[in-house]
C-alpha cells in the first residue's frame, strides 16, 4: 500500500472552487491534501471536502496567507504556527502527526518587492521553520511541503540570469534553502528528474505558462530515513486554477 500526498498554493481557496477545484479532489483523491495562501477565514470555506478531516490555518489579516489541511486519515494531532507570535500571525504552518511520521503544510514568506522582507525570510523565518522540523524529527521522520517561495538552482527556473536580484532566487535565500538540504532533508523531485523546464509556478503576465517560462518553488522534502518509502514524486503542471500546480509523492 501506498500513501499519496499533494500540495497547491491555490492564490484563494474561494477562487479555486470556482475554478474545479473541489472536482479535481474528486478525481485525484489524494490521502493527504496541503493548500497554501488560501485567503480565507475558515468560516468563509463554503465548500465541506467530503471525505476529509479539514484543518485550517488562516492569517489574522482578512484575504491574507493561510494553509489548510485535507487528510483522509485523522491525524494523531495536529498543531499551528511555530511557537512564534510574529511568525504565527500569518496562517503559515500545518503540522500534522501520523503513527509514523510528521506532514508539514508550510506557506514561506516571500521577500517582497525591492526584497523589504529579505531579511526576515532568511534570517529569522528559514532559520526558525528548520530548527522546528529538526526538533519534530528527534520524534519521527518528517515529510515538509508547501510554497518554499525560492528557486533553489539556476535549472529551477527558466531565466536565471535577469533574476538574480528578484525575490525568490537571491544568493541569500538560495543559500538558505540549501541549509534544509544540508541538515539532511531530500527535495523529492530531483529524486526522479534532473532535467530543466520543470515548474510550479508562472506569473500571469505576458502568458508565461502557456510559453513554459516558471519557477518551481513548490517542494516536498523529507527526512534522509523516509528515502526507501519513497516511490514517485511528481510536478502536475497540466492541472489549472491557480498561478501554481500541484506537485506530489507517493510514500509506500
Amino acid at each position: 500500500m501506498s500513501k499519496t500526498y499533494f500540495s497547491w498554493n491555490v492564490n484563494g481557496i474561494r477562487a479555486a472552487l470556482k475554478k474545479g477545484l473541489a472536482e479535481w479532489l474528486e478525481r485525484a483523491a489524494p490521502d493527504v491534501l496541503c493548500l497554501q495562501e488560501i485567503k480565507a477565514q475558515e468560516d468563509q470555506i463554503d465548500y465541506k471536502f467530503p471525505g476529509y478531516h479539514r484543518f485550517c490555518h488562516s492569517a489574522e489579516k482578512k484575504g491574507y496567507s493561510g494553509t489548510l489541511l485535507l487528510s483522509k486519515e485523522e491525524p494523531v494531532e495536529v498543531s499551528y504556527g511555530l511557537g512564534d507570535e510574529l511568525n504565527d500571525r500569518e496562517g503559515r504552518v500545518i503540522t500534522a502527526q501520523y503513527p509514523s511520521c510528521f506532514l508539514v503544510n508550510v506557506y514561506t514568506p516571500n521577500s517582497q518587492r525591492g526584497l523589504a522582507r529579505l531579511e526576515y525570510r532568511t534570517a529569522d523565518w528559514d532559520r526558525i521553520f528548520l530548527r522546528y522540523l529538526k526538533q519534530l524529527e528527534k520524534t519521527k521522520p518528517v515529510i515538509a511541503c508547501g510554497d518554499f517561495n525560492v528557486a533553489h538552482k539556476e535549472i529551477d527556473l527558466a531565466n536565471p540570469k535577469t533574476n538574480t536580484r528578484n525575490p525568490g532566487f537571491t544568493v541569500e535565500e538560495r543559500t538558505s534553502f540549501d541549509k534544509y538540504i544540508q541538515n539532511g532533508f531530500i527535495d523529492t523531485f530531483r529524486e526522479f528528474n534532473t532535467q530543466g523546464g520543470n515548474y510550479t509556478w508562472w506569473t500571469y503576465r505576458g502568458g508565461a505558462r502557456a510559453r513554459n517560462v516558471g519557477w518551481r518553488i513548490d517542494y516536498f522534502l523529507i527526512s534522509h530515513s523516509l528515502r526507501p518509502r519513497l516511490q514517485d514524486a511528481r510536478i502536475h503542471s497540466d492541472i489549472m486554477g491557480s498561478d501554481h500546480c500541484p506537485i506530489s509523492i507517493s510514500l509506500k
